[in-house]
């Protein structure tokens, strides 16, 4: 087994590694063997990686099959923080994508323009032209047009708006699901332990790297099968509390994506191994799918249920 680094991840290959390769910004002239300071989120779907010194590949390119048993785990790299200085985690794990332009100099502030002290300002008034064209409701806008934040650039940067549309959705008997079928009730400090994801009708061959730009720049796409196209994200983050709801922002212990060409129409399941976990505590793993740009994928309907799912589990 060969352990690949990429701008985001690490990819394991059964067979012969590929010469390594610069992608993302992020350049490794050595395999990593199992380092927790791997990179987040990589381009693997992207075709033709670009070589040291090359010009990037397009982000929104078709993604090349892998060879015949290639298994792509997108390992979790520290963040910074975009606006304040504040370093990343120091341990290694979890977080955003290395070179996702967070820490970039002039960063946008929070809040709307015109607000200095980071407060939000009221929504923008509905489009102008009457309830035509939006089934008579009382819409806000269809795109940023109304919107005064700086328009999203395909990095991990907020407040921001996004003009990408939605894209495809899939049938309600197409649409993706997610289970997460075995878990561990405890575990020890510093234990790895190992998870077990199944997807159904998430046909997992499609990835663009938040770390080159891709988060959020390209529509939903499905298959010529009507099959929802991308991936799936799994993180695990310590509780502070099992009473609230918790922060979002910190990075999690740990993060993972996996974009390996299986899934489709039958459910299949993928092992996840998680490293140890060094807090002792309640440990929420989850996993959820994701389209070729990382959003959760679509469904037809509004009481459909999202293709995710978590577990708690202990550390002591």
């Amino acid at each position: 087994m060969t352990l690949l680094p990429t701008a985001c991840s690490s990819a394991y290959a059964a067979d012969e590694a590929p010469e390594v390769v610069e992608v993302g910004g992020v350049a490794a002239a050595e395999p990593l063997a199992d380092e927790d300071d791997a990179a987040a989120d990589d381009p693997a779907a992207e075709e033709g990686a670009a070589e040291e010194g090359a010009e990037p590949a397009d982000p929104v390119a078709e993604a090349p099959p892998p060879e015949e048993g290639e298994v792509a785990q997108l390992r979790g790299r520290d963040r910074g923080r975009d606006n304040d200085g504040r370093g990343g985690r120091g341990d290694g794990r979890g977080g955003r994508d290395i070179g996702d332009g967070r820490g970039q100099e002039g960063g946008q502030a929070g809040g709307r323009p015109g607000k200095p002290d980071g407060g939000v300002e009221p929504p923008p008034p509905p489009n102008e032209g009457g309830n035509e064209g939006n089934n008579g409701l009382d819409v806000l806008g269809t795109d940023c047009t109304n919107s005064q934040l700086e328009p999203h650039t395909g990095f991990e940067v907020a407040p921001a708006c996004v003009s990408t549309s939605f894209g495809e959705v899939a049938a309600e008997e197409n649409s993706p699901s997610l289970l997460i079928t075995e878990a561990p009730q405890t575990v020890a400090v510093g234990e790895d332990f190992t998870i077990a994801v199944s997807t159904r009708n998430l046909v997992r061959d499609r990835f663009l790297g938040a770390a080159a730009g891709g988060y959020y720049l390209e529509s939903s796409f499905l298959n010529g099968d009507g099959l929802q196209r991308g991936h799936f994200h799994t993180a695990c983050r310590v509780l502070e509390s099992v009473a609230e709801a918790p922060d979002a922002e910190p990075a999690p212990e740990f993060f993972v994506a996996t974009q390996d060409n299986g899934g489709g129409a039958a459910p299949d399941t993928v092992e996840i191994t998680v490293p140890g976990i060094d807090t002792a505590g309640t440990v929420q793993c989850a996993s959820w799918a994701g389209d070729g740009s990382h959003r959760t994928p679509m469904m037809q309907r509004a009481n459909q249920t999202p293709a995710f799912d978590a577990v708690r589990i202990t550390v002591q």
